[in-house]
Parts: structure tokens; sequence; C-alpha cells
């Protein structure tokens, strides 16, 4: 896919809404990724992003997209990139999400809305309040005394 002239701005927003689902993929052992991406069981891998993501959004708003790539060498730090679906209301956002050991890296490819303005700058502000509104609020119960 061709980037979208407005994708650097984008991936900011993205990013800041994929941190804590990032933050959860990194607890799976590299070594399951590569042996999954080995034997090319994608399935298990979107059963992974599903559990991350169902923590933070709402069902169906995050999936695994197209594939999913091991970078592993005898020197240098292993990295897994994942490519994404993001689908809050309105729109569908195709990403890849690059996981190494002590970062994570969103990049956007493209943003598809369904009914989308002629100002990008609107558009934008339209992904980030989807993507509000498609989190799970967590809020703490309260301690029941009795």
């Amino acid at each position: 896919m061709d980037r979208q002239p407005h994708s650097p701005a984008r991936e900011i927003i993205v990013a800041n809404a994929l941190r804590a689902v990032a933050n959860e993929l990194r607890l799976i052992d590299v070594a399951d990724y590569v042996a999954f991406i080995r034997l090319e069981s994608m399935a298990s891998i979107a059963d992974i992003v599903e559990s991350a993501s169902e923590l933070y959004f709402m069902p169906g708003t995050l999936r695994l997209g197209h594939g999913c790539e091991a970078h592993v060498y005898w020197e240098g730090n292993p990295r897994i990139v994942l490519d994404l679906e993001l689908r809050p209301g309105g729109c569908t956002v195709y990403c890849s999400l690059e996981l190494s050991a002590e970062n994570a890296a969103v990049e956007v490819n493209y943003v598809a809305f369904d009914d989308p303005s002629e100002d990008p700058e609107e558009n934008s502000l339209y992904l980030e309040k989807a993507l509000m509104a498609a989190r799970i609020v967590k809020t703490e119960r309260p301690l029941l005394m009795g």
C-alpha cells in the first residue's frame, strides 16, 4: 500500500492507542512468535493479538492483518513485525507494529474512512476520537466493606 501524506501525524495517534497492547504483546516470548511464523500458524498469532487487544479495546477493534515477520539474526536483537487492522467505528487503519526487546514502533500504511472529510486534519481528529471511543475504560471498583 502507498503511504498517505498524513500518515506521520496519524502514526502518533495510532501509536498512543496501541501502546498498552504493544506492551502486552511483548510479554510473549520471542521464540513463540518465531515458531508460529516459521510454521505459518497465523491463527495462533491472531489469537495472541486478539487476547492482548481485548484488555483495552472493544471486541473486533484490533486484529491481525495479512501477515507477520520475524527478523532474527546471530547478531543484534530480534524483531517481530505484525500487520494489523485497527477498526474503530467509521474507519480502518492498516498498520504494522514492530516489537523488539525494549521498543515498539507503529507504521501506518493506509487509513480508510467510511465518510471522509475533505480536510485531512478533520479526518485525523475523527480517527483519534474513534480510537478513544473504542477503548475499554477501566474503572476501579469501590472496596466493599462488610
